[in-house]
């Protein structure tokens, strides 16, 4: 039950979903660096958020949101891709704020002009940024914003995290056939199965299996199960990247940094890898050597 994402659909019904648990993923990304409970919270519904929107993405590629703001907290990310490789890190400064607050929300509210990055990049064509306002009281509730004024696509999220493990659960309305079907759906069903959804207490949506929760939601209802999809940690990472970095500051700056650190060190903030480059190599990017 550890990493899985769960599709389920409604039979004859434009309605599908999906249920994700995370543990072992969200532990190692908390140990890369001690994070507040509240923060550790809030990296485990975005992990959880973006291996939900992923999945209804018929896209090779990856999916990330992102928070920025001013002051103390600098930012938040989350990045899932096709495989179902996930990956977050955060940074801030110390701030007694951040130690005090208990849950995400605390921490959204204490945000100064903070805005949600929803970045979808697929390995071919065109790459897409929403922006999404932070308006609401909960990541969840921005989310669900964001689908009805921009993708104009009705979706339920309800997201839960403890420094332990997180889940979350989506639906999503699809375009119906008929006026027949649309007034039926719209009128009943969709009001009755995002009702039911809200019922879903934390607890149950990190502890509980995906058959279990669905079954205590939607037992009235013909849900069909495909196969559960494994989800993992995966950072993409690499000296190749680094060294492209390098190549984007300039050479003068390369110079400049050799100065005071040799070799230059460049630690990935999301799995703490170290990659080193000498001298040499380092100018060598550059097509300049040592003499």
């Amino acid at each position: 039950m550890s990493e899985l994402r769960q599709r389920f659909y409604i039979e004859n019904c434009p309605v599908r979903g999906e249920v994700v648990h995370i543990e072992n993923v969200l532990q190692t990304i908390l140990a890369q660096r001690d994070y507040p409970q509240a923060i550790q919270i809030l990296l485990g519904e975005m992990l959880t958020a973006t291996a939900l929107l992923a999945s209804t993405l018929k896209i090779k590629g990856r999916i990330s949101l992102q928070i920025q703001a001013a002051g103390t907290f600098k930012w938040a990310m989350a990045e899932c891709n096709h495989l179902g490789e996930l990956r977050a890190s955060a940074d801030y400064e110390e701030d007694p704020r951040f130690f005090q607050a208990e849950n995400s929300s605390t921490v959204l509210k204490s945000l100064v002009n903070p805005v949600l990055f929803i970045n979808i990049e697929p390995e071919f064509g065109e790459r897409y940024q929403g922006i999404v306002a932070l308006e609401q009281e909960s990541l969840a509730g921005c989310l669900m914003q964001y689908y009805d004024l921009s993708a104009q696509i009705p979706t339920k999220i309800v997201l839960a995290s403890s420094a332990e493990r997180a889940g979350g659960l989506l639906i999503q309305l699809l375009p119906r056939n008929s006026e027949e079907e649309q007034q039926r759906v719209d009128e009943d069903l969709w009001p009755r199965l995002t009702l039911l959804t809200e019922t879903l207490k934390p607890q149950e949506l990190t502890d509980l299996t995906a058959t279990e929760i669905l079954y205590r939601l939607y037992n009235e209802e013909d849900v069909r199960l495909p196969e559960v999809e494994q989800l993992k940690f995966g950072c993409t990472c690499s000296k190749e990247r680094c060294a492209t970095a390098l190549e984007q500051i300039g050479i003068d700056a390369v110079r400049e940094t050799l100065e005071f650190q040799n070799p230059i060190t460049m630690d990935c903030q999301f799995c703490s890898t170290r990659y080193s480059f000498t001298a040499e190599e380092a100018l060598g990017l550059f097509g300049k050597h040592l003499s």
